[in-house]
């Protein structure tokens, strides 16, 4: 999307979070949230189904009434704000245009109850698709766009009214995967042109590493852990964190002493914090290293290969506990058959020691 737009209109759009609770009937969804969201981060909500991350959206919105805890945008109290007169704009999942109006006429439909003049109105819708890269589409109907092109759509039709803050309902989940993986870079090049506030939810991992400066593992109504996408896949403080974001190898291990873990018959270094007695270490896929026999830290046997194009898939059995490793394909022999034993190389800085 365009980088050349200027931000003039956007900003502010902080977002605080405290002790917000909710309930439908007996049933509770929210547990005490604390959050924080900076003004202009491109911030996701991230978790499984029934986890609360829409529910939470909802109520930043004004779609939810908030019964327990608040909710404050820019330092205003947002509890008996009606959503219309918030500063913020919600893109869902299902686009919603008008199918018997133009690209230009959807765009341009909220800023007629803002009592903009015409001249403006067109300058507005024109900024608008510019920042979505539909220059030229502005008298198209609806039906004559592609599912991302409708997206865009959705996507000027909030901005134009230029909120603080924009909220997104899994926008994304209606597209193919490769369209799907345009638009997470098209989204994050938008927002860094608007320098809004972007709360993103989502349940795929994929978008919200990619994307977000800052994130929220959540789980039945609680958040796990906040954090960069690189903090919260590095340095997971849980292992449903860690089991959640990517391929996560969990082995059951035990803490022998500051700085060394067992795992089934291998002694291996790592950094154990303050965590003692039975554990759980976690080990990404990219990070094991096959050597030959007799070289690493621990003993596997070789299940099963799965090639995947750019990487080898290898499936491993230390004892009877599962592991997987990723190998580039870059040319080199691939030093693993079938029903071979191999050893690992596992650096302590790949291994990630929490607590059980």
């Amino acid at each position: 999307m365009s980088s050349s737009t200027t931000r003039t209109g956007y900003g502010g759009g902080r977002i605080e979070l405290t002790e917000l609770s909710k309930w439908y009937g007996e049933q509770q969804v929210l547990r005490s949230i604390d959050l924080t969201i900076e003004a202009g981060e491109f911030f996701s909500l991230l978790g499984p189904s029934g986890c609360g991350k829409t529910t939470t959206l909802r109520l930043i919105g004004g779609f939810e009434p908030i019964e327990v805890g608040l909710v404050r945008i820019d330092g205003a109290d947002m509890r008996d704000v009606p959503p219309e007169q918030r500063p913020v704009n919600t893109v869902f999942q299902s686009y919603a245009l008008f199918p018997h109006q133009t690209v230009a006429e959807n765009i341009a439909f909220g800023l007629r109850f803002q009592k903009v003049d015409k001249t403006e109105r067109a300058r507005r819708v024109g900024e608008a698709l510019e920042l979505v890269r539909l220059e030229g589409y502005g008298g198209r109907k609806p039906h004559q766009l592609s599912g991302g092109q409708q997206q865009r759509v959705a996507l000027a039709r909030s901005l134009v009214l230029r909120p603080r803050v924009l909220l997104l309902d899994e926008p994304l989940g209606a597209l193919d995967a490769k369209l799907r993986r345009t638009l997470q870079l098209e989204l994050r090049q938008l927002h860094h042109d608007v320098g809004i506030t972007f709360v993103y939810v989502t349940h795929d991992q994929e978008e919200a590493l990619t994307m977000s400066d800052r994130l929220a593992v959540m789980r039945v109504g609680e958040i796990d852990q906040v954090g960069t996408p690189r903090e919260v896949y590095d340095t997971p403080a849980t292992a449903y964190v860690a089991d959640f974001l990517g391929i996560a190898n969990l082995l059951p291990a035990t803490v022998t002493e500051t700085g060394r873990v067992r795992i089934g018959d291998a002694d291996v270094a790592a950094d154990t914090r303050d965590v003692t007695g039975s554990c759980t270490v976690l080990v990404r896929p990219e990070r094991i290293q096959l050597v030959a026999a007799g070289s690493g830290t621990m003993r596997a046997r070789v299940e099963q290969l799965v090639f995947a194009g750019p990487v080898t898939h290898v499936h491993l059995a230390v004892g009877d506990q599962p592991l997987q490793a990723v190998i580039p394909n870059d040319g080199m022999p691939l030093m693993a058959q079938v029903g071979q034993d191999v050893d690992l190389e596992l650096s302590p800085d790949a291994l990630r020691v929490l607590a059980a």
